[in-house]
């Protein structure tokens, strides 16, 4: 499958290394690192030099706790960002909001894919995805971010979280969005406690999803996993080496840890992850 992202190509027949480019003051990682713009084009230029596929700009933190930032507030931190990317790099660039407003900004800037944590569930946000025709990624997120780490519950933690995410597909379709062009993300870590993050990890892949699906990198469960049970150390070995499940083939190079989006060793880790998992099926 190959994504169209506003005229720039993502070829999604094998897994993708996206690299992660917050512009905002208080994100979990790196908050206030690439607010200057020269300083987020310097952390770009070596996203790319290390080999990313697609770059998503955020301008508005999803970290537990974190306030909500304004529309004009976002717009002035991703959309000189977002041009300067579309001019000097090929690389697809995405824009992780859940504003309709910025999303057609950064559409109209050069953004290619919109990656929303709220699953277009913001008013206005579905009809904008649908006029901009581009790439959606929908995220499961429980509560918001000012309150999701508060005690979130779940009936069956996977099938809850492939319900909701069918549904908002189905919405999406209803509203004129075609389905090659949505992916979807189980979030995790936005709103589930340490067990359910292991439960997604183990289950998931077991799950019949008839849905492309973006998945992030969780390096640093693997202490936990293994002391807790919820998944085996080879079973977990083999979650951290491929970086995807079933069907996940679009690789987030998000590991939460502080040195997640720093560019050169993170990406050339999974991409030699990545890589060797590949040689391994072709061998097979």
């Amino acid at each position: 499958m190959i994504l169209d992202c506003a005229g720039k190509r993502l070829d999604l027949s094998r897994p993708r290394v996206m690299g992660i480019l917050n512009v905002t003051p208080d994100s979990f990682s790196d908050g206030g690192r690439f607010v200057a713009l020269d300083d987020a084009l310097r952390q770009a230029e070596g996203m790319v030099d290390a080999g990313v596929d697609i770059i998503d700009v955020g301008g508005e933190s999803t970290r537990p706790g974190a306030l909500a930032t304004t529309v004009d507030e976002e717009l002035v931190r991703v959309v000189p960002v977002i041009e300067r990317l579309h001019e000097r790099f090929d690389t697809p660039l995405s824009i992780d909001t859940s504003k309709p407003e910025v999303m057609r900004a950064a559409v109209s800037a050069g953004a290619g894919m919109i990656n929303d944590v709220c699953a277009l569930g913001v008013p206005g946000a579905t009809a904008a995805a649908a006029a901009l025709a581009v790439p959606v990624c929908l995220m499961h997120m429980q509560g918001e971010p000012r309150t999701m780490q508060t005690a979130p519950q779940y009936d069956d933690v996977v099938a809850d979280i492939i319900q909701y995410l069918t549904g908002r597909v189905d919405a999406c379709i209803a509203a004129g969005i075609d389905r090659a062009r949505l992916l979807v993300d189980p979030g995790f870590g936005f709103g589930k406690s340490l067990q359910h993050n292991l439960v997604l990890l183990r289950d998931l892949r077991a799950a019949n999803v008839d849905i492309i699906t973006i998945g992030q990198y969780l390096q640093p469960t693997r202490k936990h996993a293994e002391v807790k049970g919820f998944v085996t150390p080879e079973e977990f070995k083999a979650y951290e080496t491929t970086a995807y499940a079933k069907g996940f083939l679009l690789v987030s190079a998000t590991p939460l840890t502080r040195s997640s989006h720093h560019a050169g060793e993170d990406f050339a880790r999974l991409r030699a992850a990545r890589d060797k998992q590949l040689r391994a099926g072709a061998a097979r």
